[in-house]
């Protein structure tokens, strides 16, 4: 419904996306016989106006339905259900506001009758201690607890405030909406997401195997394509303009050096080119590539660059062919608003127990890079310089959030572990691309990994939105979590 779509911004720059900022609410205003209903009213306007001045677009009954558009009577609750079935495309989230106690039953049944199947949130305006007469105490404090009992018999999942009771002007309730909207994102990314998963699994890399049909149960689907087709493509590509453009973006991208081999660069472009044509043919919302080592012996250029530049426009590209960890990038992605990467948890930072050398060869975004450069594999340890196409360069410090999410076929669930960290400034001098992170108890998180048998990468993002990550995946796509981690510097 809310998944993030691909547009074509210019031939240069081929398929980017964008994440959305504004979303549409649909909007419930509670609301109570005894309870004064002028509360309510101001109460309706109160909500529309926050969220309006954020951006947002709402779904609400009008002012002339009912007693000031709220919804206290069970024809109430049917005119709600319908006004939200009737916008059912539009709707990303149900926002309950309880200006006073509100009916917990008729809001209730709105959110049941209307059948969107989309998170929640619940507020409750304060009283005032000034003002506990009959006629301005507004009891929704206690009405919060009613309306949330009765979600949790009818079994709707449901996301609460920060405080359980808070002003809709508040800062802190806008903050509330500010990880709602990425609760949103991520809940209605996920579901009908389409991961394409080009060519075989590395023969080495069993970790990153999983389980197709407990995906598809999610809701996630997985469009495959064999490299074979895909080299045989690129090198029958006729659109020189449109190679010429993407060489130039690829100049543009990252630093490349004069000596670059012209040969090579060129299919990268058309690797590039024929990814993104594959991509919007089947709408996929994030890829996983066989990497390595058959499209370098046989196209003679590492994938590396084309992957990148797909993260970096908000189009999750995971190498090693690991599903799994292109839809934990898609997860991340659509939480901040920011480009993904996905990468090794590789090396003890010396005796730190709380910090840990993560790097790849790379496939890293530019955007969360220092100084990014086109580069070869290990100072090519391919033959001919077939290894040319990665992207080397250290990541730049700063908060960052992690996860991961895989299937469990065993036991037949999908689960995953999230935290945050730092991206620090640490000395380091290594290859590829990498970086530096201080994650709390990182040696219990390793501990989980390993014993639960969690694949070797991990996907990162910027920002903290670990809460949103959690929050989602448990509560409305029904992930189960095996770690949380949070930091909070000092």
């Amino acid at each position: 419904m809310a998944r993030p779509t691909i547009s074509i911004i210019d031939e240069m720059n081929g398929i980017s996306r964008k994440v959305r900022d504004f979303l549409t609410f649909g909007v419930i205003v509670g609301n109570r016989a005894f309870f004064p209903d002028i509360l309510a009213k101001q109460g309706r306007k109160d909500i529309i106006q926050t969220l309006q001045e954020m951006g947002h677009a709402l779904v609400i009954l009008d002012e002339n339905e009912g007693t000031f558009g709220t919804v206290q009577t069970h024809q109430d609750a049917r005119k709600c259900a319908d006004l939200f079935k009737n916008n059912r495309e539009k709707i990303d989230g149900i926002i309950v506001t309880l200006p006073n106690f509100g009916d917990e039953k008729a809001i209730a049944n709105a959110i049941r009758w209307a059948n969107l199947d989309v998170p929640i949130l619940i507020q409750a305006e304060p009283d005032t201690i000034t003002e506990m007469n009959v006629g301005k105490r507004r009891d929704s404090f206690c009405g919060k607890i009613s309306v949330c009992a009765n979600l949790t018999q009818y079994g709707i999942p449901f996301t609460l405030t920060t405080f359980h009771s808070c002003s809709v002007k508040s800062v802190v309730f806008k903050e509330d909406i500010q990880d709602f909207v990425a609760i949103c994102r991520i809940v209605n990314g996920l579901r009908g997401a389409r991961i394409g998963a080009i060519g075989a699994r590395p023969a080495a890399f069993n970790t990153v195997r999983y389980s197709e049909k407990l995906l598809e149960m999610a809701g996630i689907s997985v469009e495959t394509i064999d490299l074979s087709e895909i080299i045989g493509r690129v090198e029958t590509l006729e659109a020189p303009d449109q190679i010429n453009q993407r060489m130039e973006y690829i100049k543009s991208y990252v630093t490349v050096s004069d000596d670059a081999p012209t040969d090579k660069l060129e299919k990268i472009a058309r690797l590039s080119l024929i990814l993104e044509q594959w991509i919007e043919e089947y709408e996929l919302d994030a890829i996983a590539f066989q990497c390595w080592t058959a499209i370098e012996e046989y196209l003679g250029i590492a994938p590396c660059a084309t992957l990148s530049m797909l993260s970096n426009k908000l189009i999750p590209a995971a190498c090693e062919v690991d599903v799994t960890g292109a839809l934990s990038m898609l997860a991340l992605e659509l939480a901040s608003g920011k480009a993904a990467a996905i990468l090794d948890w590789n090396n003890n930072y010396g005796d730190d127990p709380d910090k840990v050398v993560v790097f790849h060869c790379s496939n890293l975004p530019a955007d969360i890079l220092l100084k990014p450069r086109l580069d070869s594999h290990f100072s090519d340890s391919f033959a001919n310089k077939s290894g040319f196409g990665t992207i080397s360069g250290r990541i730049a410090e700063g908060p960052l959030t992690f996860t991961r999410i895989s299937t469990d076929d065993a036991a037949g669930v999908i689960n995953f572990y999230a935290g945050e960290g730092q991206f620090t400034n640490d000395d380091l001098e290594t290859f590829g691309g990498y970086g530096v992170i201080e994650i709390p108890n990182l040696q219990d998180l390793l501990q989980t990994i390993c014993l639960a048998g969690f694949e070797h990468h991990v996907a990162v993002t910027r920002g903290n939105v670990v809460y949103a990550i959690k929050e989602a995946l448990t509560k409305y796509l029904d992930f189960m979590i095996y770690f949380q981690a949070s930091f909070t510097e000092e």
